[in-house]
């Protein structure tokens, strides 16, 4: 969207906001003379498709008014967000309860022009793959997994490289100068991939106990504990505080396992648990790999394309899920999760 559209947009956004159940009229008046009235409008509808404003009303009695997923779904410029240092943001700093029990299960997290879009990706990617014999999409797969180990790993700090990784795990051969963990960490995230790809129907229903299991897998032989903590955990880079509470956190899984076993839309539920599982970060450590690869174990039980997040820039991710930590706003998050399952549909299969 070009930039003066988003300026648009976001200037009615705050007159909304500022002025609840206004109508098309009186918002049109009250930003003076631009943009035109019929501008105006047009950006109400889209603003409504995305689930930003609602109305109350018919016809020339139409109000408008910032809708309950407003907070979640707005707009939010990143760069200009990270401006401020830890300390100077206005963040929410603890966990938010009400997140997952009273917003998440009553929208939709993507428009409707988002779901034709990801719908004609996955469209293309079904004729994609009829076309593959059946050596040739276990070629792509593994290359797939490859990409996914790789990157997931890198985000959490590993150093291998993406050749680095591929000879690691066709090989097994380990590189010169790289730790004993790092190679660990590839080896299991390949073997957590491997269990969801020779167990498709996985994860066909969310529980803790699916969670607790594909954690057990990527955590082996790395001196981390497999229950849910009990204790505080820091995050780096951000002053919100997870839970700290073992019967709290498992709750807040359960919460959220129910959350998205009730949503009908693939794409929804991968996204959910993409954010939650590292919103919540219910162990020590291994939170946002873990979800990843159930985030992708859902799309691959409904025989949707998976996600290797290969072409994602480490630090956008980060700050796309700090923003989603101190702001609960998906905005950021959902472009990254669009972005990359473009780029898979175009680059595997």
């Amino acid at each position: 969207m070009p930039k003066s559209s988003k300026n648009r947009d976001n200037l009615i956004l705050e007159f909304v906001e500022s002025n609840p159940l206004c109508s098309s009229k009186e918002i049109h008046e009250g930003l003076g003379e631009k943009p035109g009235y019929a501008t105006v409008k047009r950006i109400l509808q889209k603003l409504l498709s995305e689930n930003l404003i609602t109305k109350a009303g018919q016809g020339k009695g139409t109000k408008y008014k910032i809708s309950q997923a407003y907070n979640l779904l707005r707009p939010i410029d990143a760069e200009q967000y990270f401006r401020n240092e830890i300390d100077e943001r206005s963040i929410r700093n603890s966990f938010n309860h009400s997140l997952i029990r009273e917003t998440l299960n009553r929208i939709s997290v993507f428009s409707k022009e988002e779901l034709v879009h990801l719908s004609n990706l996955q469209n293309q990617y079904k004729k994609n793959i009829l076309k593959l014999s059946a050596t040739e999409y276990h070629k792509e797969l593994e290359r797939f997994a490859i990409d996914l180990s790789w990157k997931s790993s890198q985000i959490e700090g590993n150093t291998y490289s993406l050749l680095e990784t591929e000879r690691l795990l066709k090989e097994k051969e380990t590189a010169a100068g790289k730790t004993k963990d790092e190679a660990v960490m590839l080896l299991n995230h390949k073997a957590a991939l491997d269990f969801i790809i020779a167990n498709p129907s996985y994860v066909k229903k969310m529980t803790v106990s699916i969670i607790e299991d594909i954690h057990s897998i990527l955590i082996k032989d790395l001196g981390i504990s497999r229950n849910i903590r009990n204790s505080m955990v820091g995050i780096t880079g951000t002053n919100y505080k997870p839970l700290d509470n073992e019967f709290q956190i498992k709750e807040s899984l359960e919460d959220m396992c129910i959350v998205v076993n009730e949503k009908e839309n693939i794409f929804e539920r991968a996204l959910l648990v993409l954010v939650l599982i590292s919103y919540i970060q219910p162990f020590a450590d291994g939170n946002k790999r873990m979800a990843r690869i159930i985030s992708n174990a859902i799309l691959m039980n409904n025989n949707f394309c998976p996600i290797s997040f290969r072409t994602v820039d480490s630090i956008d991710y980060k700050k796309a899920m700090l923003i989603f930590y101190e702001q609960n706003n998906i905005n950021a998050f959902k472009e990254i999760f669009i972005n990359q399952f473009e780029f898979a549909v175009e680059t595997y299969f």
